[in-house]
């Protein structure tokens, strides 16, 4: 494919379109945004040079995907209305399309640009809510995750469209079943469709190339609270957007590492039981723990828990969840991923029963975070329970700070899926002490009497009637005892009744403060 090679309208410097259906590359010594024009090149302002992240990919890799090469060739940094940078690379395909593959947290989506048949209806902006279906023609239907708003802030490489810098768009995620995934972009009228999948390394033919350089690591940095001066370790200082300081309280607002004082926070009555900084390994993964949230829910009294954010650079975040002496491990999923059926929910062939909703308010924070946390922050949240496993939709909740345009781009839920965790099993990962048990049953804690118990006193009432109608009236009496068969039978089932009993009385004990309790009686 011939290039074309020109001057930099900004700088005069060199700027070569390699790709003949490029609209716009960026200047390599000015970071000029430079746009093919009608007769000449045309200046659409400079960008930020692009932030290092743990990102394994570069411009310049070569992959494969469903038979079709293409090469990575440009590369846009947005940022997120709440805090937080993502990557979105641009692929030139060997046939002349262009995709985009967006890479946030670990995980990445391959979408293209669709039109999208008439009779789909595509809703605008005012129409969309979160959590909702819609009809994507031959993509099916894929439930909205998200309605934000975004803007670049650095950019290399060749890209397919015209960037403006600083540029505020609207935008909408969409995800479906079998990890299909969708992006409504409201920078036009009507919207551009992106539709695509969510997809591996493997998938884009890349973990060979990736595999031969090492995804760059950004160590931690040490620096200073501005208000106290105190030394703060960051963990992922690429991706931090609030610290919480331990000495001061003081609450920072965290742009690559520089440090900005926003507020003084209240000193907290519960301190971590694990201690930031501290690396564990579950499942087989290594995290470090950096942050620590308490926060409430508020139904005849409030009740409190405590979560600690974990970060491993190669899969991003996770969390160990801390409630009356339970634990739980939670990772995100995609809402397309389940079904909602208002009480009960399915996902992964599994039915889950509505536990609880409540509104969810924010504490008191200590550490890092990859969001702009703030102590208030509330989120609706109902939970879905299938023991050992719970799943949460957190719905975010309006700041009545922002006008409705703000409202509106801000609106976002988000699935977490946890599983249970014994006490034993976190002090062994992160080498800590005397966590304790809970007294009362956690909502998503499996259920120490399982059917195997019931299974093994049918097969001794089995075994029990053949000893009795067989081997005893055949040798030992011509008739059998009744009497002895009975009271035989009620011995076996001293153990399966106790059983049984201590099962629903476990049972009852899990949902006897949930509204919805289906051992409740009806006054």
């Amino acid at each position: 494919m011939r290039g074309v090679i020109a001057n930099c309208p900004a700088c005069a410097g060199p700027v070569e379109f390699k790709i003949s259906s490029a609209l716009v590359t960026v200047c390599e010594f000015c970071r000029t945004v430079v746009a093919r024009g009608d007769r000449r090149l045309e200046d659409y302002g400079k960008v930020a040079a692009i932030v290092q992240t743990d990102s394994p990919l570069e411009l310049g890799l070569r992959g494969k995907y469903k038979g079709k090469r293409f090469d990575l060739v440009g590369r846009v940094q947005f940022q997120h209305q709440a805090g937080g940078v993502w990557d979105e690379w641009y692929a030139a395909f060997s046939n002349g399309k262009w995709g985009w593959l967006a890479e946030s947290q670990g995980q990445f989506h391959l979408t293209f640009e669709r039109n999208v048949a008439e009779d789909s209806k595509l809703p605008s902006l005012d129409e969309l809510e979160v959590g909702n279906s819609y009809s994507l023609g031959k993509a099916g239907e894929l439930k909205v995750a998200e309605i934000g708003s975004t803007r670049p802030l650095g950019a290399e490489g060749e890209l397919p469209f015209a960037l403006h810098p600083n540029e505020q768009h609207t935008y909408a995620d969409l995800a479906g079943a079998g990890g299909a995934f969708g992006t409504f972009d409201f920078s036009t009228s009507p919207p551009t469709v992106y539709l695509g999948e969510r997809v591996t390394l493997d998938d884009l033919g890349l973990a060979e190339a990736v595999s031969h350089r090492e995804a760059t690591h950004i160590s931690g940095m040490q620096v200073n609270c501005p208000n106290c001066g105190g030394a703060l370790d960051l963990v992922a200082p690429d991706k931090t957007q609030r610290v919480a300081c331990p000495f001061c309280a003081s609450l920072l607002s965290a742009d690559r590492g520089k440090l900005e004082y926003l507020k003084t926070l209240q000193q907290g009555k519960s301190h971590p039981v694990i201690p930031l900084g501290t690396v564990g390994t579950l499942f087989d993964v290594e995290y470090t723990v950096i942050g620590y949230v308490r926060r409430s829910v508020t139904f005849d009294m409030k009740y409190y828990w405590s979560e600690y954010l974990l970060y491993n650079p190669k899969i991003g975040f996770r969390w160990l969840i801390h409630s009356d002496r339970h634990w739980s491990f939670a990772e995100p999923i995609s809402i397309g991923e389940v079904s909602d059926h208002g009480t009960s929910l399915s996902s992964g062939g599994r039915t889950f029963k509505l536990f609880q909703r409540a509104t969810a308010t924010v504490e008191y924070v200590l550490g890092e975070f990859y969001w702009k946390v703030e102590v208030g922050e509330q989120v609706y949240a109902r939970d879905f329970i299938a023991p050992p496993h719970m799943i949460t939709l957190e719905r975010s909740m309006p700041d009545p700070r922002d006008d409705d345009a703000q409202k509106r781009a801000a609106e976002e839920i988000n699935v977490t899926r946890a599983t249970y965790l014994t006490s034993e099993a976190v002090e062994q990962a992160f080498g800590v002490e005397n966590l304790g048990k809970g007294w009362t049953p956690a909502p998503n804690q499996p259920n120490p009497v399982d059917g195997g118990v019931f299974a093994l006193w049918g097969l001794f009432a089995l075994l029990l009637l053949v000893l009795d109608f067989v081997f005893l009236s055949g040798v030992v009496k011509p008739k059998v005892d009744q009497g002895i068969f009975f009271w035989s039978l009620v011995f076996v089932s001293v153990v399966p009744i106790g059983a049984l009993i201590y099962r629903f009385s476990f049972e009852t004990s899990r949902w006897k403060d949930s509204e919805f309790n289906p051992y409740a009686t009806s006054e």
